[in-house]
């Protein structure tokens, strides 16, 4: 299975599909073992198996055009992650993506769709999805990894959930929506700060050469946290532009370095 993802990698700007798709509970549990149904979605997922009990990280990627396969990018990325701490690691397709459905949630970049990545039902979405592979993989400390829209929306659950995740990693998300988009019904971590775990491990990560997240973004909730007395580390990747942030050497460094620290 992992030679065939190998091989899809060179193929992930072509993997689009315009077609969405309704999995059912049952039709998601006759495709496999690489499949979950999670909040009302079938979620496919790759697994990179490790030899430490009761840990997994969980990968999930940001904003990318409707249909592609980002299993076929963030595979060798988990596989990168899981040899290098020895921790079972996941990533994941979020819906409308690799072979995910879309049962109640396009892609995040859907014509006619903004900011979905901000909106309770989604985060709810993801947390459901992330209890999932918890009890899944009987695991008792979650890392979750996510990069741009992945790590905006992993840095809101924290405060919808403190009590789900061990560790975080945010590379080159954004934390304050409201800063953008004058949506009232949008949410960011920001809005929830004071319910986040104090005990949860923080890393944030952000690219100097990075235009779609400005170090300043990262920066400024760097400060944030700290004021509110969180367990927050950043680190600074210079020249490093927003696209494979998160698979940057001192990314990958930075991410086995706190996993080791557990």
């Amino acid at each position: 299975m992992k030679n065939k993802l190998l091989i899809l990698i060179g193929f992930l700007f072509l993997a689009l599909s315009s077609n969405a798709k309704n999995i059912s509970l049952e039709e998601c549990s006759n495709l496999g073992d690489e499949y979950i149904f999670a909040g009302g979605e079938c979620i496919q997922y790759n697994v990179s198996e490790g030899d430490i009990e009761g840990a997994i990280n969980i990968i999930v990627h940001g904003t990318w055009p409707d249909g592609t396969n980002t299993l076929g990018r963030y595979a060798p990325f988990a596989e990168t992650i899981s040899m290098s701490s020895d921790i079972t690691t996941i990533a994941v397709a979020l819906p409308g993506y690799s072979g995910s459905s879309t049962n109640n949630f396009t892609a995040l970049a859907h014509e006619g769709v903004k900011n979905l990545g901000a909106k309770e039902e989604y985060i709810r979405f993801l947390a459901k999805l992330v209890e999932g592979l918890k009890d899944k993989f009987e695991a008792e400390k979650v890392t979750y990894i996510g990069h741009s829209a992945g790590a905006m929306m992993g840095a809101t659950l924290t405060g919808f959930e403190p009590e789900l995740i061990n560790n975080i990693v945010l590379v080159g998300g954004r934390y304050n929506i409201h800063e953008e988009v004058k949506d009232p019904g949008l949410v960011s971590v920001t809005d929830v700060l004071d319910k986040v775990n104090r005990d949860m491990n923080i890393l944030l990560v952000y690219g100097t050469a990075d235009k779609i997240s400005k170090p300043k973004v990262t920066k400024d909730f760097y400060e944030l946290a700290l004021k509110e007395g969180l367990k927050v580390k950043i680190v600074e990747v210079k020249d490093a532009p927003h696209l494979d942030l998160d698979m940057t050497d001192e990314s990958v460094e930075a991410i086995v370095e706190l996993l080791e620290e557990e």
